[in-house]
């Protein structure tokens, strides 16, 4: 059973950057696809930024792009999502997604796929 521990929520400053982690744990999976997506009150989820785990393909959404960047520790089966100069608009639950098969990700943010899911971890940006 995978599980994806996720940190690094919380209340944030407008222009803010703080950095979210989430680890794979409890699974013998060594690559996959990995990502964060997020979901604002009353907005639909959509897909933030992935990247293939061990590898060095990333892909990061058009709302967020030139803000946010994705990076890993494979070693560690961990990814982080950097996110700078944030706006009131991020304010959403940012969940930890993985996948052990190829990403499944195109333009529309909204429709991509993953199967594993963790907690979320809240960002409040004021």
């Amino acid at each position: 059973h995978v599980q994806l521990v996720e940190s690094g929520g919380g209340s944030v400053q407008a222009g803010g950057s703080p950095r979210l982690s989430c680890q794979v744990s409890r699974s013998t999976y060594s690559v996959g696809c990995m990502g964060w997506f997020r979901q604002a009150p009353g907005k639909e989820r959509e897909g933030v930024a992935a990247t293939w785990l061990g590898g060095t393909t990333a892909h990061v959404a058009d709302s967020v792009k030139g803000r946010f960047t994705i990076s890993q520790d494979s070693a560690k089966k961990t990814v982080y999502l950097q996110m700078n100069n944030l706006k009131p608009e991020d304010t959403a639950m940012y969940y930890c997604v993985f996948d052990s098969g190829p990403c499944k990700i195109g333009n529309d943010a909204t429709r991509w796929e993953f199967t594993h899911w963790g907690q979320g971890t809240q960002v409040t940006v004021s």
